[in-house]
């Protein structure tokens, strides 16, 4: 029987937190890598090296991959569902609209994950307070990026549609990769599983369309560009993700769309001299807010201090 859903706990809240930080620093290394090499190349050496990565890792550290075909067949689903369907998606889609409005398209994957996990599952269901979370959750991202991104999100309407698409395709993928725990399948190997099917889909897209070999050699910043998107924001970032999608859920686990703007504006103020508007602290009040929401926790404390007669503890 599966167990009821409960709130986060910390360990969990601080590995989803970690996961946002290192997925906001993907923009910074993207950034690097795409001015000197084609999308489609980036991201499929992006996968490639990061199974290659944990696949010495395993073996290195006396583990083995999985060898049954279920297993096999499942990270195949799961790669096409949480990588290859939505990065094309969201390559071809950010070529006709802008990118702060695609940011916000993207930050629409907890609600749809509220949904489906509904859906297909028994122990996630669609609170109110979990869509009034996630729905002040996506304000402020939108707050956070510029309502002006509303109003010109740009022309192209399949574009828009593309990166719902996509939102919706990690919505699935992490209702389905629940099922790596019951399969007796580790995050780390549910990772190196999930990317090297990955590869295995883009490798050819690439190929065919970006034709690698054709272009100048890159200079040292964009391979560790590379490197860094492999390795640090791939390898490792996936290992955080199926560890926690196998303790606190689909839903809980797409709260990162939330959290990965606001790790990438403080990354950027931190480190590349940006300023902090007015709108991003009441984009990130907002998404404070609508975590709170979602977890529940906060709420019920606030509840127990204004119920009449109760008196704080001590």
């Amino acid at each position: 029987m599966t167990p009821p859903a409960r709130p986060m706990t910390l360990p969990e809240w601080g590995l989803l937190v970690t996961l946002s930080i290192v997925w906001g620093g993907s923009f910074f290394f993207n950034a690097l890598a795409v001015a000197e090499l084609p999308t489609f190349t980036v991201v499929t050496a992006r996968v490639l090296l990061a199974a290659l990565a944990l696949w010495i890792f395993i073996h290195a550290t006396g583990g083995r991959m999985p060898r049954d075909p279920r297993v096999w067949a499942a990270f195949l689903a799961m790669g096409l569902l949480n990588n290859a369907i939505p990065f094309s998606l969201i390559v071809w889609g950010q070529q006709h609209v802008a990118s702060g409005a695609a940011a916000i398209l993207n930050a629409a994957t907890p609600l749809f994950g509220v949904v489906v996990a509904a859906a297909l599952t028994r122990d996630e269901p669609a609170t109110l307070s979990k869509i009034a979370g996630v729905l002040a959750g996506v304000a402020g991202v939108a707050v956070m990026i510029g309502v002006d991104a509303l109003a010109n999100p740009g022309v192209n309407v399949l574009g828009q549609l593309a990166i719902l698409c996509a939102a919706l395709a990690y919505a699935f993928a992490g209702v389905f990769g629940r099922r790596f725990r019951k399969m007796g399948v580790t995050p780390v190997q549910t990772a190196a599983g999930q990317v090297t099917a990955s590869a295995l889909f883009l490798l050819p897209v690439a190929l065919l369309a970006d034709r690698p070999w054709q272009g100048a050699v890159p200079s040292a910043a964009a391979l560790a560009a590379v490197a860094g998107l492999a390795l640090l924001c791939t390898a490792f970032a996936y290992i955080l993700y199926f560890r926690i999608l196998a303790t606190a859920g689909a839903v809980n686990l797409m709260l990162v769309t939330l959290l990965v703007p606001v790790s990438a504006i403080l990354l950027g103020i931190a480190f590349l001299g940006e300023s902090l508007a007015p709108r991003h602290l009441f984009g990130m009040a907002a998404i404070a807010a609508g975590l709170a929401a979602i977890d529940g926790r906060p709420l019920r404390k606030l509840r127990q201090l204004l119920r009449p007669g109760s008196a704080p503890a001590g």
